[in-house]
């Protein structure tokens, strides 16, 4: 069955490790500190020794299992640390998991780690993985376990809140996890250990939840068309202007273009400087449209920065809409559109 956090947590207090874990889900925080936790017990344990394998398209699983045959240079104890982001190995890489967790070599840990995950994506290899080590499968939070799991983060950082002001925090974030962390770490420093209600926390706290370009540009990429026009709706009414908002999504469009363009993903994606937790909304990105779409939305994109700065007639906020919703849901037509409206 697969494990829980909490059970795996439980697990990495035992004196000995599992030769496999597996580690997938979009919920990218959780992801990034439970597979922390695992590298950083694995070290106290002696496995000083790591090599990271990018799993992409055009990854030659012959590679696992040579890392796998390999003796370490300096008879210590090792990671071997996978990044499969897509969670699927397909036909080749399946049997070469499942060949692993069958016979696993020793003095070595398999840690595999995927940022896209369903249902769907579990099959035999998966199954291996269970059977040798462990599964830990990181579902979102849904919304009547966020409070829950906030207040175990504010009482873990030295915080004494009140029901209310966990209720509030939660209301700000808005879901977003890292965003929780970060406003709790504010806390933290602010207020100390003193009880802490909701009325101080308005107080301590920046609004998480105020809409902004960056929270824009992630919903757009994500492909929550709804969501992205509701944060750009939200920023019209805050009286944001639309020349302040094009730097930002000019400088994503571009990012997207030179990676649709790259032969490498995973390389490209560390070119860019994109942290790990980030991936998934680039690939998502990615999956949805092909590096024409996102070239031609740059130029859709310097056409509203000419609108909006009076060179060219037209709505820019009409234009920018129909932008957005391009980018989180391609769709033949709708660049001709804004071009007919500009």
């Amino acid at each position: 069955m697969p494990s829980t956090l909490a059970q795996l947590y439980k697990q990495l207090s035992a004196p000995e490790l599992k030769p496999v874990y597996l580690l997938a889900g979009e919920e990218h925080l959780l992801l990034l500190e439970a597979a922390d936790a695992l590298r950083t017990r694995a070290k106290q344990l002696g496995y000083s020794e790591r090599e990271v394998l990018d799993a992409d398209g055009s990854f030659d699983w012959s590679d696992l299992t040579m890392a796998a045959a390999s003796m370490s240079l300096f008879a210590t104890r090792r990671i071997i640390d996978l990044r499969l982001p897509g969670g699927r190995p397909g036909k080749e890489g399946s049997a070469a998991l499942v060949a692993f967790c069958e016979n696993p070599p020793p003095d070595t840990i398999l840690l595999i780690s995927c940022t896209q995950w369903s249902k769907q994506h579990e099959g035999t290899w998966v199954g291996a993985v269970e059977r040798a080590g462990v599964f830990l499968p990181l579902w979102p939070l849904k919304p009547n376990e966020l409070p829950d799991w906030i207040a175990q983060r504010m009482a873990h950082a030295g915080l004494k809140p009140d029901r209310e002001a966990i209720a509030a925090l939660a209301e700000r974030i808005e879901g977003n996890l890292l965003a929780a962390v970060q406003e709790i770490d504010k806390l933290k420093l602010l207020h100390g250990s003193a009880p802490l209600d909701a009325a101080t926390l308005e107080d301590l706290v920046a609004d998480s939840a105020r809409f902004d370009v960056f929270r824009l540009a992630d919903a757009a990429l994500a492909g929550d068309g709804a969501r992205a026009l509701r944060v750009l709706s939200g920023l019209r009414a805050e009286g944001e202007q639309v020349p302040g908002l094009m730097g930002w999504i000019v400088n994503q469009l571009q990012a997207l273009a030179r990676l649709a363009g790259a032969g490498n993903l995973s390389a490209a994606l560390r070119s860019e400087r994109i942290w790990p937790a980030r991936e998934g909304i680039y690939r998502k990105a990615l999956a949805r449209a092909d590096a024409a779409h996102w070239e031609r939305c740059l130029a859709e994109a310097s056409l509203i920065d000419k609108v909006s700065k009076g060179r060219e007639s037209g709505d820019a906020w009409v234009l920018l809409e129909r932008l957005i919703a391009g980018i989180a849901q391609p769709r033949s037509g709708f660049l001709s559109g804004l071009r007919a409206e500009g």
